[in-house]
């Protein structure tokens, strides 16, 4: 199933990103070998590590957000009472079972100039006028409310998974720890973070997959009233060289760039986990 639905994608990915293959080749013309021509007109482009820089730095702010507010939020359910913490899960799984798209619509009218809750509560709490005010107009402010979006859909996942090994640590050491005196940071440095390194090691390698590669919240930003060419991010970027330009070859050249990133961050990954087996 994973050769037949993933690895054979993969393989026509690379194989294309080594040929001529542009809108004739769509309609059947057949497409040529161009060797790493591909390769070295992405990597020369300046656009190219723009995107790239940019794409990082989101992601960067995204995973420390979506991992220390998850985190947090796994620790308050474990202080709820129950009704209190099916309440908390509940608008968890409903918050992570919106689509992105959906969401990234409901958070463009929040932020909307006209008639964004933003703005109208700015207006209330400052006493000054923020009617006609755009967020996604400029590039810094739009991706304060990409990273928004992004991470307030990645936090319930983060938050459940959290929990479910917070559940797994033994009350009794945690009762002899308090007995010992040692406060809640405490605590949490020296006898639930140990418990929790593997999960948060798991999360914190899939947020970064997940937020470098996000594309559905961007594009959708974009559509609303960004400017696309002050804030693509490496998957809209290879939609608009790959779709919008009609240059597969390129397209393939970055999606394979982007897959060898994301080799490199889960082979650390792996050899971390094998060496903790090792041990």
């Amino acid at each position: 199933m994973l050769a037949v639905f993933i690895g054979w994608p993969i393989v026509q990915m690379v194989v294309m990103s080594f040929q001529e293959f542009g809108r004739a080749q769509i309609f059947g013309a057949a497409p040529s070998f161009v060797g790493l021509d591909n390769y070295l007109a992405v990597l020369g482009d300046p656009e190219f590590w723009r995107v790239l820089t940019r794409s990082i730095v989101l992601c960067l702010v995204c995973v420390t957000a979506t991992m220390v507010l998850g985190v947090l939020v796994a620790l308050l359910m474990t202080k709820l009472g129950s009704a209190m913490r099916t309440a908390v899960s509940i608008a968890l799984l409903l918050a992570w079972a919106m689509p992105a798209l959906t969401a990234t619509i409901v958070w463009g009218w929040i932020f909307d100039t006209q008639y964004g809750l933003v703005n109208y509560a700015l207006t209330a709490l400052t006493g000054t006028d923020w009617t006609g005010h755009s967020w996604l107009i400029d590039p810094l402010s739009f991706f304060a409310v990409a990273a928004i979006v992004i991470t307030w859909g990645a936090i319930p996942f983060v938050a459940f998974s959290v929990y479910a090994g917070l559940s797994q640590v033994p009350d009794e050491v945690l009762e002899a720890s308090a007995l010992d005196g040692a406060g809640a940071f405490a605590r949490f440095r020296f006898i639930l973070f140990p418990y929790l390194r593997s999960i948060l090691m798991v999360l914190l390698i899939l947020q970064i997959i997940w937020d470098l590669r996000v594309f559905a919240q961007i594009y959708a930003l974009q559509t609303i009233g960004g400017v696309r060419a002050d804030t693509n991010t490496i998957g809209v970027y290879i939609y608009s060289v790959s779709m919008a330009s009609g240059d597969l070859g390129a397209g393939g050249a970055i999606s394979v760039i982007l897959v060898v990133i994301m080799l490199l961050i889960a082979g650390y990954y792996i050899r971390s986990m094998l060496r903790e087996d090792a041990a």
